[in-house]
């Protein structure tokens, strides 16, 4: 079934500002939460008018429901693709700078409105509302870069001919078709965005699987982009469970784009390999940060706070391993943990908390079956280690451990939560090898007062992006720069160039006049032959 929404524009009720009746009217038991007249407006998109299979979510905060969601069917599944195919080929039509004018009013109405949008991601993930920012500020940023930048990333190319002057080769871009889009729930907003905006405006159309725990965040995301002017029809957003419709998400993609689990995404590897058809994964992370014995301590415990807590700890990028030279490391650590302890744990939606809750039981218990066995094991936990249901069923207190050891699930093996490890070394070659004794490889953070000798290490570490003195804002914050992760942690790239161009179909077009390049009638093969050796070993020295 898809979720695009009935023709016409919200009711009145839907479209009422949120702050004007926040006050009254609650979601999961949050006080302040969206409307739920709103809400109600959003899900409409879940049902389609009829009967249909459900599933109830929660808010992380309280455990008390948000939203009862339709589930889709692999039936609807293949009817929205088959939507999505017919609205495509009008919509490839659309000249490109059309495409972008939309990104760039889509810029506008996303920051213009992201006080409900906020509150919708808080409501639904969990997350700290200075989190919750960071995937507003994300989405503008990649609308506005797209917007700006994708006539002339996707506008003819001219290549190098065989023979300067008589040969002219052009390079010419098509889009894929349809785009399939799995996304998940702990950046609902952002990584939605960074993967839906770059394949519309490449001329695709997008069928999207948001999760269900988030499915109000992305449908929000998808009213706002056809109040920006995108056809309802060219993005079809589609709530359902992997096991009935991802067979279908797989078969019917030109192209499908996954975030998600390293397991999850080697499954889904196999499975698009038997269509022959391209993908990209950004998968998990154990991402290290090595602070340099010339650190700015006090820059680098702050810094690390924001690596390792951000969204409590829920992001692919996070840090989760710190290696300090040993002879700053009783001040690191003693710094760091001071600044773990006064941060603020809180489900209000405003600005009063540094930290949020956790999404889900099944990341809470991960996270206290990680810090139990470490500590039954011998680690010593600096700070934190404790659930915090006095604030809500999902909050777990930030936790900085030592004496971490190989027989510890914490030290391989990927948390996503608030649980950070310190390690001391004295020999920066065998940082370097720790933090890349793994099969992850997504992010990473070196701090230093020398740029340079950053840039250095930097070059030395098996990851997709590398901060320095900064522990993933820098990188994934820089829409220029392509953003995906090596080894385990995925294949191919978001962001950038690369961002937009894994959605379209590279054509070379090459016209060849004057010389003939076989030869001509009479020639004896072998003087043909010498004569292009000839021209072969001349062209080696022309600049082309």
């Amino acid at each position: 079934m898809t979720s695009t929404m009935p023709a016409g524009a919200a009711s009145p009720d839907a479209a009422t500002s949120t702050t004007a009746s926040r006050a009254a009217e609650t979601i999961g038991g949050v006080p302040g939460a969206p409307q739920a007249a709103r809400a109600r407006e959003l899900l409409r998109r879940t049902t389609g008018g009829h009967e249909a299979p459900t599933v109830a979510m929660s808010a992380p905060f309280t455990g008390e429901p948000i939203a009862t969601l339709g589930q889709a069917t692999d039936a609807e599944a293949r009817s929205a693709f088959t939507e999505a195919r017919a609205a495509q080929r009008s919509w490839s039509a659309v000249p490109l700078a059309e495409r972008e004018r939309m990104l760039l009013r889509l810029h506008d109405l996303v920051l213009e409105r992201q006080q409900e949008a906020m509150d919708l991601i808080q409501v639904e993930t969990g997350k700290a509302r200075i989190d919750a920012f960071d995937e507003i500020a994300a989405v503008a940023l990649c609308a506005a870069y797209y917007g700006r930048r994708s006539a002339k990333l996707l506008g003819t190319q001219r290549r190098a001919g065989l023979m300067p002057g008589l040969t002219k080769a052009s390079e010419v871009r098509h889009p894929k078709g349809v785009v399939g889009i799995i996304s998940p729930w702990n950046y609902p907003l952002a990584l939605t965005a960074l993967d839906v905006l770059p394949a519309l405006v490449a001329g695709n159309a997008v069928v999207h699987k948001p999760d269900n725990q988030t499915a109000l965040t992305a449908l929000w995301l998808h009213e706002i982009a056809e109040e920006a002017g995108f056809p309802r029809e060219i993005w079809q957003v589609l709530l359902g469970r992997g096991s009935t419709i991802g067979d279908a998400l797989v078969a019917e993609s030109d192209y499908v784009g996954f975030t998600g689990s390293t397991a999850t995404g080697k499954r889904l590897a196999g499975q698009v390999a038997e269509q022959l058809t391209g993908f990209s994964l950004e998968l998990g992370g154990k991402n290290p940060m090595v602070v340099l014995d010339d650190a700015r301590v006090p820059s680098a415990a702050k810094g690390a706070v924001t690596a390792c807590f951000s969204s409590a700890g829920q992001l692919c990028v996070s840090v989760e391993r710190v290696y300090v030279h040993e002879s700053i490391k009783e001040e690191f650590t003693r710094e760091f943990v001071a600044a773990t302890r006064r941060l603020r744990l809180g489900r209000g939606l405003d600005y009063s908390a540094d930290m949020g809750s956790l999404t889900s039981q099944e990341q809470w218990e991960n996270v206290s079956e990680h810090v139990t066995d470490a500590r039954d094991k011998g680690a010593t936990v600096l700070t934190g280690g404790t659930a915090r249901p006095d604030i809500g069923p999902l909050f777990y207190e930030p936790t900085v451990l030592t004496d971490v050891t190989p027989e510890m699930s914490v030290y391989a093996e990927e948390t996503f939560g608030p649980v950070v490890s310190i390690y001391g070394y004295t020999d920066l070659d065998d940082a370097v090898a720790r933090a890349n004794a793994t099969p992850y490889g997504l992010n990473a953070s070196v701090w230093t007062g020398d740029i340079p000798r950053g840039r250095a290490v930097a070059s030395r570490i098996r990851a997709g992006t590398v901060n320095i003195n900064e522990g993933f804002a820098a990188s994934f914050a820089s829409v220029d720069a392509p953003m995906g992760g090596m080894g385990e942690s995925g294949v191919g790239r978001r962001n950038g160039a690369e961002g937009l161009l894994r959605y379209t179909e590279s054509q070379s077009i090459v016209a060849q006049r004057g010389l003939r390049l076989r030869p001509f009638r009479g020639m004896p093969p072998g003087l043909w032959t010498r004569i292009m050796t000839a021209s072969i070993r001349a062209l080696r020295h022309v600049r082309r």
